[in-house]
This record gives structure tokens, sequence and C-alpha cells, in this order.
């Protein structure tokens, strides 16, 4: 199975949002989903037990007290909402199990140094040495402002990793949240919402 990782060592950065959305996209498609909870917070969980019965099954793994308990299945995905304030052991433990790691950073000076320092970390650890997975940089809750656009291209820069897409911070995601459900699920969101997601589905293919 693929396994993803969605995580940041600053809380707040929408992780939950960008986790959940993932598991309904891939479950949108037919494909077999897990979504992994290792928050203290459960807020993936929470998501998925007010999910409404009839929309595509994403299936919940509590990890939340540190254990990593891997489906044996040879196809399929499993998408990982990491825990806030991550690092040490327990942040080496996480990206062992992981593909892909999408890392979600907001345009905000205050909460910049701190994501920079953990993509550092992240860039020194054996498996993201070897090649053995992808560290993904996704800006989230990006306002459409000319500030917020040059604070990204900054950030981008400074971190060394390409920002490959920018998911909107809009009202909707709020909603989707509240409902357990997601801009993929029917009926669907509109067309340029979903095309924000485009680019980091397809690098997740």
């Amino acid at each position: 199975m693929r396994r993803i990782l969605i995580v940041n060592s600053k809380g707040g950065c929408g992780k939950t949002t960008l986790a959940t959305t993932l598991a309904a996209a891939f479950a949108a498609r037919g494909e077999r989903v897990f979504l992994a909870d290792a928050d203290r917070q459960r807020s993936s969980l929470g998501w998925l037990k007010r999910r409404p019965q009839g929309l595509p099954v994403i299936h919940g793994l509590d990890w939340s007290k540190g254990e990593h308990d891997m489906p044996s299945f040879s196809h399929g995905f499993v998408f990982i909402d990491g825990p806030g304030g991550l690092r040490g052991e327990k942040a080496k433990e996480l990206v062992a199990e992981a593909d892909d790691i999408v890392v979600p950073l907001m345009p905000s000076a205050f909460d910049w140094d701190a994501t920079a320092a953990f993509l550092k970390r992240l860039a020194e650890m054996k498996r993201i040495r070897k090649g053995k997975a992808e560290i993904l940089v996704v800006a989230n809750r990006v306002r459409r402002s000319r500030a917020d656009q040059l604070l990204l291209q900054q950030q981008a820069q400074e971190s060394g990793y390409p920002l490959l897409t920018e998911i909107a911070d809009r009202v909707i995601y709020a909603r989707h949240a509240a409902s357990g459900t997601c801009v993929f699920d029917p009926p669907a969101a509109p067309a340029d919402v979903l095309a924000q997601w485009h680019p980091l589905i397809q690098a997740l293919d």
C-alpha cells in the first residue's frame, strides 16, 4: 500500500483538512483507502465518525497511542494525519512508515521559522536522504492577496522545495469538516476548487 504522511511540527496548518480531503478524493475513485490518525486530538477519526452513510468508504485507524498497525493489502492508500509538535523518535517512526510526506505550509511569517526547521530535520532523516520517501510542500489556507503570494514565493525559495500547489482559504472546508464530507463528495465543489488539489493528487498516484 502507498503510505502518505501529512505532517508539520507547527499546529494549526490544516493537516487534518489535507488528510481527510485526500482520503475522500481517492475513495471517490474507488480506491481502497485507510485514514490513520496519529494525533492525540483524533480529529480525523472524529470527521470519519460524522461521515454520512452512502459515501465512498474510508477505513479508520487509531494511531494516537503510538501503535502503527499497517493494513496488509498490497494495493490501496493509507493517509496518516500526523501529530502537531512532531519531533525526535516519534518523527522518525512515522517517517519510516511513509512513501510520501506532505508538508502543509501557511503563508505566515510567524509560522515560517518552525516549518523551515522542520523541513531541515526531515531532510536529514535516513529514509529521506536515501530517496525512499519524497517531501511534497503544499501551501495551505492561502488568501488572494499580493502579500501572501510574495511571502509564499520567499518561503519556497528559502526552503529549497517548490510549492506543489496552493489551497485557498475557503469557508467551504469548515462546512465539510463539520459534516464528515469533503469537496470531492457529491455534489462536488466548483471546478476551480477541485483544480487546486489535482497537482497533489497526481503526485501521489
